[in-house]
């Protein structure tokens, strides 16, 4: 049986199960009373890792929670079809087929045969988490034009493989290949 987390021992970025479901907590705020006798309460932000909606909820310090039954599974993304995203678990090399809901906006970083890693919950795919940066290729960008640089706008926009947009230093043509944060979308150097 998996061992219990109280509420108060929660950290960002930790996982714990409510009422079933797997949730992944974003924030902590922890308000510990002024006068005796009061409650120390845990307000934590948390998201739910299968309907995916966030939101605040406020727990006593000693409620106890179990820790979820996620697995984590290295896979590469091989490519989208009618049904979903299909990826290849790096160990048994069976496909991993996950909806358009489960990857939502992260189908803009998906590039063939990136190594992602797959959440699993219960033996079903629930997620999916990228590395801190993607490497992909510029297909098309304006070019840089002379005096640019004394106005301070200093990047271009950029149309990256995958559709993705994002603004990149002048000197960046098409065909090159960038690097991308994974988190906030942003130009992050050259390949």
């Amino acid at each position: 049986m998996a061992s219990l987390i109280e509420a108060i021992d929660i950290k960002r970025k930790m996982f714990f199960e409510f009422d079933g479901a797997p949730y992944h907590c974003l924030d902590v705020d922890v308000s510990r009373p002024t006068a005796r006798g009061g409650q120390t309460l845990v307000r934590i932000k948390m998201r739910n890792l299968l309907t995916r909606a966030v939101f605040d909820k406020t727990f006593k310090a000693g409620e106890k929670f179990s820790e979820p039954d996620l697995v984590m599974v290295s896979a590469s993304y091989q490519y989208a079809g009618g049904d979903g995203y299909h990826f290849m678990d790096q160990e048994t090399f069976e496909t991993l087929t996950l909806g358009p809901e489960i990857v939502g906006d992260d189908r803009l970083l998906l590039v063939d045969n990136v190594i992602v890693q797959i959440q699993k919950f219960n033996g079903s795919p629930i997620g999916i988490e990228f590395s801190p940066h993607v490497e992909m290729i510029v297909t098309s960008s304006e070019p840089g034009v002379r005096g640019d640089t004394a106005s301070g706008g200093v990047t271009k926009l950029a149309t990256l493989e995958t559709g993705l947009q994002i603004r990149v230093p002048l000197f960046i043509k098409e065909g090159e290949k960038v690097r991308v944060h994974t988190e906030t979308r942003e130009f992050a150097g050259r390949a």
